[in-house]
């Protein structure tokens, strides 16, 4: 084994980038590079601080062309799937970050949120954030897979979406935002389809979330999601689980406190 100077691993990287492949692995790059992991690890390190790659998990890499290179990083979407794939772990792109891909481009979250069956530490790539929320039964979330320069990537579908939302709310910037949110969504959902999404979750998800969709106006999408509650759900819940509700209003249709005053934000 000998010593590997950068511009070597710089060709090898180029190669990578010419054939459309715009990440790997130590373990994938050491063979080719003829080189001990540290040897390999030194020059990889060296291209990292030149912005030509970066690193957004141990032992993993993504090339970085020019027009990204301002954030130091690949777009999360471009490297997600490969990095789960890779970890052999099963995701989804969820929440916030989802909802910009059914239309709600008003909301742009500041981290790239994907859901997990277990809950892993945020990962930092330049300035690029992914966050990590775990989620019980989200193998029965359905999905739907968009397009993206480097492949492609999977996301929750319009209906999962809005589930998730409500379920997640202090992940998604509160109540009021949610609710813009779903005002955003609302046209694209099918109340069937909804009320299936709905039950991979607690009933109580869905009495917030057809609550928030009659107050957005969306009420016509969400008729067959108050039959649903209706056969249900046993007991009033509160709309916002953390707060008080003492002396709140009560909507009978989705059993349920109102104790918030939601303002959709635009």
């Amino acid at each position: 084994m000998y010593a590997l100077d950068a511009p070597r691993a710089r060709d090898v990287v180029a190669d990578l980038a010419a054939r459309g492949q715009y990440h790997f692995t130590l373990a994938e790059l050491r063979p080719t590079l003829g080189v001990s992991d540290e040897a390999a690890r030194q020059a990889l390190s060296r291209l990292a601080a030149r912005g030509e790659i970066a690193s957004p998990g141990r032992g993993f890499y993504v090339i970085v062309p020019p027009e990204y290179r301002r954030l130091g990083c690949l777009p999360a979407d471009q490297f997600i799937p490969a990095l789960m794939e890779c970890r052999r772990v099963r995701y989804y792109t969820g929440l916030l970050s989802a909802a910009q891909y059914h239309g709600a481009a008003h909301h742009r979250p500041q981290e790239f949120q994907v859901i997990l069956e277990k809950n892993r530490p945020a990962i930092t790539c330049g300035s690029v954030r992914v966050a990590f929320v775990a989620r019980r039964n989200m193998d029965a979330v359905s999905v739907q897979s968009f397009n993206n320069p480097r492949g492609t990537v999977l996301v929750s579908t319009v209906e999962a979406t809005a589930v998730d939302l409500v379920g997640y709310m202090h992940r998604a910037g509160g109540v009021d935002q949610v609710a813009g949110v779903l005002s955003e969504l609302g046209e694209d959902m099918d109340p069937k389809r909804l009320v299936d999404a709905s039950k991979t979750a607690s009933i109580l998800w869905a009495q917030r979330l057809g609550y928030l969709l009659e107050h957005v106006g969306a009420g016509d999408k969400a008729v067959l999601l108050k039959d649903r509650v209706r056969r249900a759900a046993r007991n009033f819940t509160k709309l916002l689980p953390a707060a008080n509700a003492d002396g709140a209003p009560r909507s009978k249709d989705w059993r349920l406190y109102v104790n918030a005053d939601v303002e959709t934000e635009a």
